[in-house]
């Protein structure tokens, strides 16, 4: 990919993010529902993320966005994000998740900077059964990421996603797909694939 079109990929993703962020919640009315027990052994591993909405943290990822999530020696869990950048480099952060919900196990609060008690900002909403997939959204529903254990969902699968989706109070169209070796190659808006 040229350097002319990575500026302009970038600024597209930028300019959405902030519009994101600046736009009131989408059903904003309801709180976001997690699902009724998430099982955090299960859940632990490597995720590909396959589409989000567009945040400033992440605009630096081109393609092969994933999550590793794995228990540290307190019992919280430990993440791990990675992907490849514009420029074809890597990059990587790493942070902390502590349960806020233990009736549900489903609600978080991620951490980067180390904060002493962050609020909830993760929120499974949907996870298939055999724990494939999952749907996590901020209680604000201005983030959101469909995050997949393989890299091309079948047909089924995607639309079982943007049921979730809608049952979460989020537009489908909020969301971009991310490119992912193996799976989806190009950016567009998820009410469109």
């Amino acid at each position: 990919m040229n350097s002319n079109r990575i500026q302009r990929t970038a600024a597209v993703l930028a300019g959405m993010a902030i519009a994101v962020a600046a736009a009131p919640a989408f059903a904003a009315a309801e709180p976001v529902t997690p699902v009724p027990r998430l099982d955090v052994e299960r859940y632990l591993g490597t995720w590909q993320q396959l589409a989000a909405i567009p945040q400033p943290f992440n605009l630096v990822c081109a393609r092969d966005t994933r999550a590793n999530y794995s228990l540290n020696a307190g019992g919280d869990i430990a993440v791990r994000n990675s992907c490849t950048t514009w420029v074809g480099g890597g990059n990587e952060i790493a942070g902390v998740a502590k349960v806020t919900d233990p009736q549900t196990q489903a609600q978080l609060a991620v951490s980067f900077r180390g904060e002493a008690n962050p609020r909830t900002n993760y929120v499974v909403t949907a996870i298939d059964p055999d724990y494939s997939w999952a749907l996590v959204v901020n209680p604000e529903r201005t983030a959101g990421f469909v995050l997949s254990r393989a890299a091309a969902p079948s047909t089924e699968q995607w639309t079982e996603i943007r049921t979730a989706i809608a049952a979460a109070g989020v537009d489908s169209c909020l969301f971009l797909t991310s490119p992912t070796t193996g799976g989806a190659e190009e950016i567009v808006p998820l009410c469109t694939r």
